[in-house]
């Protein structure tokens, strides 16, 4: 069940630019948080901003209480967390939504990510490797400047697959080139099972390369989300399951944010056009 805290920020680490990672305590988020769940949180104890901002959980550290945060400085409210400095308060709620599907004993974990969705992938990479399984990670971004969680990946011994558009750094071009280019190769002989977690293009690339190729995938969807809870349905996208005759909204917050790839109704796909018209 997720619990709604005063928390304090614990420790502040600038990577550069927009981005940081941020340290804070809550017990609950860090012995229940799961790869591909989310905090609701908002920096200070007033009413502005007037709304929390989801983010998905970076790190755990069961034995200190903590959890961590990767959070790019955008707008308002991220600006505003930046911000904080060690000590000062913040509001959370967590953790929130449905996590990612552990893979089978004969599944390669593949996990994609763009940009700052790369966030979920540290807290799972150390989640499989807890059951001896080590995933490879595909981490996509413009330029190498957006590329900023790569030391941590290394420091665990995960695998880790650069990709840049302008080819600054690693493979040049899209992260699903990468992606692509490893599954030709065979990857390391098991299964492929494919996570992903980044800007909406690139989920849709990474759910149609699957279905091209016969393979599983989960993608963690990132809609705009009020609440968190199911309240405001500000986060409903469209779901059809294999057992529905029509795509029907369901809210990425409570439901996801972490769903199978092939329900998912994409924009500009048949399946979205089949589905309008049935309407």
């Amino acid at each position: 069940m997720p619990t709604n805290r005063d928390v304090v920020l614990v420790d502040k680490q600038a990577l550069g630019g927009p981005y940081f990672v941020l340290t804070f305590e809550h017990a609950e988020v860090a012995t229940e948080g799961r790869a591909g769940q989310f905090v609701m949180i908002k920096a200070g104890q007033s009413a502005e901003p007037p709304l929390r901002r989801p983010f998905s959980i970076l790190a755990t550290d069961p034995a200190q209480g903590r959890f961590r945060l990767f959070v790019k400085a955008i707008g308002q409210g991220t600006r505003a967390l930046c911000a904080l400095q060690p000590g000062e308060p913040a509001q959370c709620l967590g953790p929130l939504g449905r996590p990612f599907t552990a893979p089978a004993a004969d599944e390669e974990p593949l996990l994609v990510a763009g940009g700052y969705g790369i966030a979920p992938f540290l807290l799972m990479s150390h989640e499989l490797r807890a059951r001896g399984v080590t995933a490879r990670v595909f981490y996509g971004g413009r330029t190498a400047a957006e590329l900023q969680l790569r030391e941590p990946f290394a420091a665990a011994g995960v695998p880790l697959v650069l990709s840049t558009d302008d080819g600054s750094l690693g493979f040049p071009g899209r992260v699903t080139g990468a992606l692509e280019a490893h599954l030709d190769r065979g990857g390391d002989g098991r299964r492929p099972r494919l996570y992903a977690c980044g800007p909406d293009p690139m989920l849709h690339a990474v759910a149609a390369l699957a279905a091209r190729r016969g393979l599983a995938a989960e993608v963690s969807l990132d809609p705009w989300m009020g609440c968190g809870v199911g309240t405001c349905l500000g986060c409903v996208v469209k779901i059809q399951g294999p057992e529905q005759e029509r795509w029907k909204y369901r809210c990425a917050c409570t439901e996801g944010p972490v769903f199978d790839a092939t329900h998912v109704v994409w924009p500009g796909d048949a399946t979205s056009a089949a589905a309008g018209a049935a309407r």
